[in-house]
């Protein structure tokens, strides 16, 4: 489990194919600091597991799924990718509960800048508008946000506001309008669904 809270901007140093996946290696000295083979890191929201690391890299690999279904296989070695290692047990829960599974790729519409933040517009998949509410939460390539408003339109998109730490120290300080970012709908908006139509079948039975 994650929360949203990312720990440092990494750096893509290599790519290498591996027939139907990739071997990424990732420059990030904060989060392989106490990294071990096995161990869950997050980058730009996915989750992946630690297959090599040594001082300052790690290595894990990348499924076609995951090429499929997020923005890692757009990546290109020199690219900053944001990072977070999972959750310990018994830490303060800062952002939200995040669980690395991406649900879809959204794309950065538009910036509007103001004196102390910015608020983006992100298009995203129809299937996946339904889960988010105003003043909800989202993850954005790994980075949870509080959803501003939403728009259930024939293309619908949702609205973020950027604080200047997040500008800074993540890589939504530097998306342009057409670049795609990894989302993760909030996880208890899924279960209420689940639920709902659980009861809704057992009352109609």
């Amino acid at each position: 489990m994650f929360t949203g809270l990312i720990e440092e901007k990494g750096t893509i140093t290599a790519i290498e194919p591996l027939g139907d996946s990739v071997r990424l290696t990732i420059r990030g000295p904060l989060v392989t600091s106490d990294a071990k083979h096995g161990d869950s890191i997050a980058v730009n929201g996915c989750c992946l597991t630690v297959m090599a690391q040594d001082s300052d890299t790690f290595a894990a690999d990348v499924m076609q799924e995951s090429l499929d279904k997020t923005s890692l296989g757009d990546l290109e070695v020199g690219a900053e990718v944001n990072l977070e290692r999972a959750t310990q047990s018994g830490a303060r829960l800062g952002g939200h509960i995040v669980q690395g599974h991406v649900d879809g790729t959204g794309t950065i519409l538009d910036r509007t800048p103001s004196e102390h933040w910015e608020v983006v517009r992100i298009a995203l998949p129809a299937d996946l508008a339904k889960y988010l509410v105003d003043k909800g939460s989202i993850t954005v390539d790994g980075t949870s946000l509080t959803v501003v408003e939403v728009v259930d339109a024939e293309e619908p998109w949702f609205s973020v506001s950027l604080i200047p730490t997040t500008l800074a120290d993540t890589t939504l300080g530097t998306k342009s309008p057409g670049d795609r970012v990894n989302l993760e709908v909030d996880i208890l908006a899924k279960y209420v669904e689940r639920l709902l139509g659980a009861r809704a079948e057992g009352a109609a039975s």
